[in-house]
């Protein structure tokens, strides 16, 4: 029989943002099938900053792909606050990842022919109490950098951009990828600096994906993944900043 286990915060009394319940997900590959996902149960509250560490192939993109409601388990549920996201129509995921999540990729996906300022503003136009592009850019400290355009900008600065883009709507759950798999570690703690902030300033449930386990030290709990289930969950009593990580 398998252990037991419980997932709390040490301060387990924030509400629970995500709750899924033996998730699974399995993708058909011709004649073989792939089990991404062998049943995860797992809460993620309110206003907490979470790495999901593990290596590739261990089901990590997977799980944050259903909890945005990019994909949809094969079975279990998957709860975000009073939603059952398991049971959503394609429009009803739509609308979930437009009013309640913010993403960020490992690569940026800026529009070359607009200026940051412009890509920030694609998603302020179309969204329903969002941050000025102008306030979004200042809030990951590229204030000075609003009019130019992606390829004046360096690989950590475009990231940042990407961030105040997902950030400009005042997303409930922001969802990161590898964020800073495509950056050097001074570029990158630039990157997570201002994903430090966000989660705290706004308050923003803030998860992020990574294989690299020094960017652990900088969470409230570190959720371990492999082989497509979660291996334990480890809280931070003393969290590092980002400038005081080394890789």
């Amino acid at each position: 029989m398998e252990e037991e286990q419980i997932y709390v915060l040490a301060d387990d009394t924030r509400a629970v943002v995500f709750e899924t319940r033996g998730v699974t997900k399995v993708y058909h590959m011709g004649e073989v099938d792939v089990h991404a996902l062998r049943g995860v149960d797992l809460q993620l509250y309110q206003g907490e900053f979470v790495v999901l560490l593990g290596p590739s192939g261990s089901g990590k993109s997977t799980l944050l792909n259903i909890l945005g409601g990019l994909d949809t388990p094969s079975s279990g549920e998957v709860h975000y606050r009073d939603h059952d996201l398991s049971a959503a129509s394609e429009r009803e995921l739509t609308e979930y990842r437009r009013h309640h999540v913010g993403f960020i990729f490992q690569f940026y996906n800026l529009i070359p022919s607009l200026t940051a300022r412009e890509n920030v503003a694609l998603v302020t136009e179309i969204s329903q109490d969002p941050m000025t592009p102008e306030d979004a850019l200042a809030m990951v400290d590229l204030a000075d950098r609003m009019d130019h355009f992606p390829s004046q900008l360096s690989g950590g600065q475009q990231q940042r951009v990407a961030v105040a883009r997902a950030v400009a709507k005042r997303p409930e759950v922001l969802l990161c990828d590898e964020p800073t798999g495509a950056l050097d570690i001074t570029t990158g703690i630039k990157v997570l600096e201002a994903l430090e902030r966000v989660n705290r300033e706004l308050g923003t449930t803030t998860a992020v994906i990574t294989h690299n386990a020094a960017i652990a030290a900088m969470a409230n709990r570190v959720i371990h993944i492999a082989d497509g289930r979660i291996a334990r969950i480890d809280t931070n009593a003393d969290r590092k900043q980002p400038g005081e990580l080394e890789w």
